[in-house]
Protein backbone atom coordinates (compact mmCIF):
# COMPACT_ATOMS: atom_id res chain seq x y z
CA UNK A 1 0.00 0.00 0.00
CA UNK A 2 1.36 3.34 -1.14
CA UNK A 3 1.23 5.36 2.44
CA UNK A 4 1.74 8.66 0.66
CA UNK A 5 -1.34 8.25 -0.50
CA UNK A 6 -4.82 9.13 1.48
CA UNK A 7 -8.03 9.23 0.54
CA UNK A 8 -10.81 10.93 2.90
CA UNK A 9 -14.58 11.50 2.37
CA UNK A 10 -17.46 13.20 3.35
CA UNK A 11 -20.73 12.51 4.02
CA UNK A 12 -22.33 12.83 0.42
CA UNK A 13 -21.35 9.53 -1.31
CA UNK A 14 -20.20 7.14 1.41
CA UNK A 15 -20.70 4.24 -0.89
CA UNK A 16 -18.91 5.65 -3.95
CA UNK A 17 -15.75 6.29 -1.67
CA UNK A 18 -15.52 3.02 -0.22
CA UNK A 19 -15.96 1.37 -3.74
CA UNK A 20 -12.71 3.72 -4.56
CA UNK A 21 -10.86 2.96 -1.47
CA UNK A 22 -11.28 -0.82 -2.48
CA UNK A 23 -10.53 -0.46 -5.81
CA UNK A 24 -7.19 1.40 -4.28
CA UNK A 25 -6.84 -1.70 -2.32
CA UNK A 26 -6.71 0.96 0.61
CA UNK A 27 -8.60 1.97 3.68
CA UNK A 28 -10.66 5.22 3.56
CA UNK A 29 -8.81 7.46 5.74
CA UNK A 30 -10.24 8.34 9.10
CA UNK A 31 -12.16 11.64 9.76
CA UNK A 32 -15.19 13.16 11.78
CA UNK A 33 -17.28 14.61 9.84
CA UNK A 34 -20.73 15.76 11.68
CA UNK A 35 -22.16 18.96 13.29
CA UNK A 36 -22.45 20.74 16.25
CA UNK A 37 -25.47 20.89 18.21
CA UNK A 38 -26.08 24.89 16.32
CA UNK A 39 -26.45 22.99 12.87
CA UNK A 40 -22.45 23.86 12.35
CA UNK A 41 -20.24 21.50 10.18
CA UNK A 42 -17.72 19.92 12.34
CA UNK A 43 -14.58 18.14 10.94
CA UNK A 44 -11.29 16.69 12.47
CA UNK A 45 -9.03 14.45 10.42
CA UNK A 46 -7.61 11.42 12.20
CA UNK A 47 -4.15 10.71 10.86
CA UNK A 48 -1.39 11.93 10.31
CA UNK A 49 -1.31 14.11 6.34
CA UNK A 50 2.04 16.17 6.88
CA UNK A 51 3.36 15.69 3.47
CA UNK A 52 0.71 13.31 1.83
CA UNK A 53 -1.11 13.66 -1.06
CA UNK A 54 -4.54 13.78 -0.38
CA UNK A 55 -7.66 13.28 -2.07
CA UNK A 56 -11.35 14.24 -0.87
CA UNK A 57 -13.88 12.42 -2.03
CA UNK A 58 -17.51 14.91 -1.93
CA UNK A 59 -20.13 14.95 -4.49
CA UNK A 60 -22.15 18.35 -3.98
CA UNK A 61 -25.52 17.11 -4.44
CA UNK A 62 -28.42 17.35 -2.23
CA UNK A 63 -28.35 18.54 0.47
CA UNK A 64 -26.25 20.63 -2.06
CA UNK A 65 -25.12 23.60 0.49
CA UNK A 66 -24.24 20.83 3.67
CA UNK A 67 -21.92 18.99 1.58
CA UNK A 68 -20.19 21.72 -0.01
CA UNK A 69 -19.76 23.12 3.15
CA UNK A 70 -18.35 20.19 4.17
CA UNK A 71 -16.02 19.88 1.41
CA UNK A 72 -14.45 23.28 1.76
CA UNK A 73 -14.35 22.50 5.76
CA UNK A 74 -12.37 19.52 5.22
CA UNK A 75 -9.83 21.18 2.70
CA UNK A 76 -9.28 23.85 5.42
CA UNK A 77 -8.44 20.83 7.86
CA UNK A 78 -6.35 18.99 5.60
CA UNK A 79 -4.20 22.13 4.54
CA UNK A 80 -3.99 22.98 7.99
CA UNK A 81 -2.70 19.66 8.98
CA UNK A 82 -0.10 20.48 6.09
CA UNK A 83 -1.07 17.89 3.55
CA UNK A 84 1.31 18.66 0.52
CA UNK A 85 -1.30 18.24 -2.08
CA UNK A 86 -4.71 18.33 -1.76
CA UNK A 87 -7.37 17.15 -4.09
CA UNK A 88 -10.82 18.03 -4.21
CA UNK A 89 -12.76 14.90 -5.87
CA UNK A 90 -15.98 15.97 -7.05
CA UNK A 91 -17.77 12.95 -9.01
CA UNK A 92 -20.77 15.51 -9.24
CA UNK A 93 -19.95 19.45 -9.51
CA UNK A 94 -23.00 21.05 -8.15
CA UNK A 95 -23.99 24.94 -9.41
CA UNK A 96 -22.93 23.79 -12.36
CA UNK A 97 -25.68 25.28 -14.18
CA UNK A 98 -25.07 28.55 -13.08
CA UNK A 99 -22.45 29.07 -15.41
CA UNK A 100 -23.52 32.50 -16.98
CA UNK A 101 -25.56 35.37 -17.21
CA UNK A 102 -28.83 34.44 -18.50
CA UNK A 103 -30.45 37.60 -16.77
CA UNK A 104 -29.86 41.23 -15.30
CA UNK A 105 -28.16 41.10 -11.76
CA UNK A 106 -28.24 37.04 -11.41
CA UNK A 107 -24.71 35.24 -10.03
CA UNK A 108 -22.34 32.78 -11.82
CA UNK A 109 -22.63 30.28 -8.81
CA UNK A 110 -20.52 28.22 -10.57
CA UNK A 111 -17.30 30.45 -10.54
CA UNK A 112 -18.33 31.22 -7.20
CA UNK A 113 -18.05 27.52 -6.03
CA UNK A 114 -14.62 27.72 -8.23
CA UNK A 115 -13.37 30.51 -6.12
CA UNK A 116 -14.34 28.80 -2.86
CA UNK A 117 -12.31 25.70 -3.25
CA UNK A 118 -9.31 27.14 -4.68
CA UNK A 119 -9.57 29.54 -1.67
CA UNK A 120 -10.13 26.57 0.71
CA UNK A 121 -6.90 25.49 -0.28
CA UNK A 122 -7.72 22.34 -3.39
CA UNK A 123 -5.00 22.34 -5.52
CA UNK A 124 -6.34 19.93 -7.93
CA UNK A 125 -9.66 19.23 -9.00
CA UNK A 126 -10.87 15.67 -9.88
CA UNK A 127 -14.83 15.27 -11.62
CA UNK A 128 -17.10 14.08 -13.83
CA UNK A 129 -19.01 15.11 -17.05
CA UNK A 130 -19.56 19.00 -16.08
CA UNK A 131 -22.37 20.60 -17.28
CA UNK A 132 -20.26 22.52 -19.48
CA UNK A 133 -16.55 22.55 -20.39
CA UNK A 134 -16.03 26.12 -19.79
CA UNK A 135 -16.20 25.70 -15.90
CA UNK A 136 -12.71 24.15 -15.91
CA UNK A 137 -11.52 28.10 -16.99
CA UNK A 138 -13.77 29.30 -13.54
CA UNK A 139 -10.27 27.58 -11.61
CA UNK A 140 -6.95 28.70 -11.85
CA UNK A 141 -6.08 25.40 -10.74
CA UNK A 142 -5.71 22.13 -12.63
CA UNK A 143 -9.08 20.33 -13.38
CA UNK A 144 -10.00 17.13 -14.66
CA UNK A 145 -12.47 16.19 -15.86
CA UNK A 146 -13.57 12.58 -16.60
CA UNK A 147 -16.23 11.19 -18.89
CA UNK A 148 -18.72 8.37 -17.92
CA UNK A 149 -18.63 6.94 -21.88
CA UNK A 150 -16.20 4.33 -20.64
CA UNK A 151 -19.16 3.08 -18.20
CA UNK A 152 -22.15 4.26 -20.54
CA UNK A 153 -20.71 2.88 -23.82
CA UNK A 154 -20.40 -0.88 -22.60
CA UNK A 155 -24.01 -1.05 -21.59
CA UNK A 156 -25.09 0.32 -24.28
CA UNK A 157 -23.24 -1.78 -26.51
CA UNK A 158 -24.42 -4.75 -24.48
CA UNK A 159 -27.99 -4.11 -25.10
CA UNK A 160 -28.51 -2.47 -27.98
CA UNK A 161 -27.55 -3.77 -31.18
CA UNK A 162 -28.94 -2.09 -34.46
CA UNK A 163 -31.18 0.90 -35.54
CA UNK A 164 -30.20 2.73 -32.76
CA UNK A 165 -30.42 6.92 -32.61
CA UNK A 166 -28.49 8.60 -30.06
CA UNK A 167 -30.39 12.19 -29.24
CA UNK A 168 -29.47 15.08 -27.17
CA UNK A 169 -32.38 16.58 -25.81
CA UNK A 170 -31.40 19.78 -26.50
CA UNK A 171 -28.84 21.75 -28.79
CA UNK A 172 -26.25 22.23 -26.18
CA UNK A 173 -25.52 18.30 -25.48
CA UNK A 174 -25.38 17.50 -29.63
CA UNK A 175 -21.40 17.15 -28.75
CA UNK A 176 -21.71 14.44 -26.55
CA UNK A 177 -24.74 12.62 -28.83
CA UNK A 178 -22.55 12.96 -31.99
CA UNK A 179 -19.31 11.37 -29.99
CA UNK A 180 -21.70 8.79 -28.93
CA UNK A 181 -23.17 8.00 -32.14
CA UNK A 182 -19.96 8.01 -34.01
CA UNK A 183 -18.58 5.13 -31.96
CA UNK A 184 -21.57 3.32 -31.93
CA UNK A 185 -21.89 3.79 -35.69
CA UNK A 186 -25.65 5.39 -35.14
CA UNK A 187 -27.91 7.82 -36.29
CA UNK A 188 -27.90 11.40 -34.59
CA UNK A 189 -31.16 13.54 -33.51
CA UNK A 190 -31.88 16.21 -31.17
CA UNK A 191 -34.63 17.77 -29.74
CA UNK A 192 -35.51 21.75 -30.31
CA UNK A 193 -37.29 22.64 -27.18
CA UNK A 194 -38.71 26.39 -25.65
CA UNK A 195 -38.08 26.29 -22.05
CA UNK A 196 -40.73 28.37 -19.82
CA UNK A 197 -39.50 28.44 -16.61
CA UNK A 198 -36.62 26.52 -14.51
CA UNK A 199 -37.39 22.97 -14.09
CA UNK A 200 -39.95 22.67 -16.80
CA UNK A 201 -39.43 22.17 -20.59
CA UNK A 202 -41.89 22.29 -23.86
CA UNK A 203 -40.44 20.12 -26.30
CA UNK A 204 -40.84 21.34 -29.92
CA UNK A 205 -39.74 18.83 -32.80
CA UNK A 206 -37.24 16.78 -33.32
CA UNK A 207 -34.20 17.79 -35.75
CA UNK A 208 -33.37 13.86 -37.42
CA UNK A 209 -34.76 10.69 -38.40
CA UNK A 210 -36.56 8.74 -35.26
CA UNK A 211 -39.13 6.91 -37.37
CA UNK A 212 -38.65 2.54 -36.42
CA UNK A 213 -35.37 3.06 -34.57
CA UNK A 214 -34.50 2.62 -31.13
CA UNK A 215 -33.82 5.90 -29.14
CA UNK A 216 -31.10 6.76 -26.09
CA UNK A 217 -31.51 10.26 -25.00
CA UNK A 218 -27.98 11.21 -23.81
CA UNK A 219 -27.85 13.98 -20.98
CA UNK A 220 -25.98 14.81 -18.22
CA UNK A 221 -27.91 15.59 -15.39
CA UNK A 222 -31.74 14.70 -15.34
CA UNK A 223 -33.18 16.98 -12.15
CA UNK A 224 -36.81 16.94 -12.14
CA UNK A 225 -37.81 14.95 -15.24
CA UNK A 226 -39.41 17.56 -16.94
CA UNK A 227 -37.43 18.09 -20.20
CA UNK A 228 -36.25 13.70 -20.33
CA UNK A 229 -39.87 12.92 -20.08
CA UNK A 230 -41.11 15.31 -22.26
CA UNK A 231 -38.43 14.47 -24.88
CA UNK A 232 -39.06 11.14 -24.64
CA UNK A 233 -42.92 11.38 -25.67
CA UNK A 234 -42.40 13.53 -28.54
CA UNK A 235 -40.16 10.65 -29.83
CA UNK A 236 -42.56 8.32 -29.40
CA UNK A 237 -44.72 10.54 -31.68
CA UNK A 238 -42.63 10.72 -34.43
CA UNK A 239 -42.68 6.91 -34.70
CA UNK A 240 -39.25 5.55 -32.46
CA UNK A 241 -39.74 1.68 -31.18
CA UNK A 242 -38.54 2.65 -27.83
CA UNK A 243 -37.05 5.17 -25.64
CA UNK A 244 -34.06 4.49 -23.58
CA UNK A 245 -32.07 7.37 -21.64
CA UNK A 246 -28.65 7.60 -20.25
CA UNK A 247 -27.55 10.31 -17.52
CA UNK A 248 -24.45 10.76 -15.64
CA UNK A 249 -26.00 12.97 -12.76
CA UNK A 250 -29.44 11.50 -10.90
CA UNK A 251 -30.28 14.54 -9.07
CA UNK A 252 -33.69 13.22 -9.55
CA UNK A 253 -35.82 15.91 -7.62
CA UNK A 254 -39.66 16.54 -7.27
CA UNK A 255 -41.16 14.86 -8.88
CA UNK A 256 -38.15 13.08 -11.13
CA UNK A 257 -39.59 9.78 -10.22
CA UNK A 258 -43.38 10.10 -10.53
CA UNK A 259 -42.61 11.56 -14.20
CA UNK A 260 -40.29 8.34 -15.66
CA UNK A 261 -42.47 6.09 -14.00
CA UNK A 262 -45.10 7.33 -15.90
CA UNK A 263 -43.50 8.45 -19.01
CA UNK A 264 -42.69 6.06 -21.56
CA UNK A 265 -39.10 5.64 -21.20
CA UNK A 266 -38.16 1.65 -21.04
CA UNK A 267 -34.37 2.32 -19.00
CA UNK A 268 -32.99 5.04 -17.83
CA UNK A 269 -29.63 4.25 -16.99
CA UNK A 270 -27.52 6.37 -14.57
CA UNK A 271 -23.96 6.58 -12.82
CA UNK A 272 -23.56 6.54 -8.82
CA UNK A 273 -22.06 10.20 -9.08
CA UNK A 274 -25.17 10.94 -6.92
CA UNK A 275 -26.43 8.38 -4.76
CA UNK A 276 -29.90 7.05 -5.24
CA UNK A 277 -32.86 7.82 -3.41
CA UNK A 278 -35.02 4.56 -1.68
CA UNK A 279 -37.90 5.58 -4.41
CA UNK A 280 -35.23 5.47 -7.21
CA UNK A 281 -33.57 2.69 -6.22
CA UNK A 282 -37.29 0.27 -5.98
CA UNK A 283 -38.15 1.68 -9.10
CA UNK A 284 -38.06 -1.24 -12.34
CA UNK A 285 -37.22 1.07 -14.45
CA UNK A 286 -33.61 2.63 -12.94
CA UNK A 287 -30.25 1.04 -13.57
CA UNK A 288 -27.25 2.47 -11.88
CA UNK A 289 -23.65 2.09 -12.92
CA UNK A 290 -20.64 2.24 -11.17
CA UNK A 291 -17.76 4.80 -11.63
CA UNK A 292 -15.42 4.11 -9.14
CA UNK A 293 -13.07 2.28 -11.32
CA UNK A 294 -12.54 5.41 -13.54
CA UNK A 295 -11.80 7.57 -10.41
CA UNK A 296 -9.97 4.72 -9.18
CA UNK A 297 -7.66 4.89 -12.32
CA UNK A 298 -7.72 8.76 -12.10
CA UNK A 299 -6.38 9.00 -8.56
CA UNK A 300 -4.03 6.50 -9.76
CA UNK A 301 -2.50 8.71 -12.45
CA UNK A 302 -2.88 12.00 -11.17
CA UNK A 303 -0.92 10.49 -7.96
CA UNK A 304 2.09 8.80 -9.76
CA UNK A 305 2.16 12.22 -12.33
CA UNK A 306 1.07 10.15 -15.43
CA UNK A 307 -1.24 11.46 -18.06
CA UNK A 308 -4.87 10.44 -16.92
CA UNK A 309 -5.98 11.23 -21.18
CA UNK A 310 -5.92 7.59 -22.03
CA UNK A 311 -8.94 7.00 -19.50
CA UNK A 312 -11.22 9.14 -21.74
CA UNK A 313 -12.81 6.91 -24.32
CA UNK A 314 -14.89 9.60 -25.70
CA UNK A 315 -14.03 13.09 -26.50
CA UNK A 316 -16.57 15.98 -27.78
Amino acid sequence: MDTDLKIFAGNSNPDLAWEICNCLSMPLGKALVGTFSDGEIKVEIGENVRGRDVFVIQSTCQPVNTNLMELLIMIDALKRASARRITAVIPYYGYARQDRKVAPRVPISAKLVADLLTSAGANRILTMDLHVGQIQGFFNIPVDNLYASPVMMPYIKATFQNNLVMISPDAGGVPRARAYARRLGSKLAFIDKRRDEAGTAKAMHIIGEVKDLIAVILDDIIDTGGTLTEAAKVIMDHGAKAVYACCSHPVLSGPAIDRIEASVIKRLVVTDTIPLSEQAKKSDKIVQLSVAPLFCKAITSIHHEDSISSIFDIQF
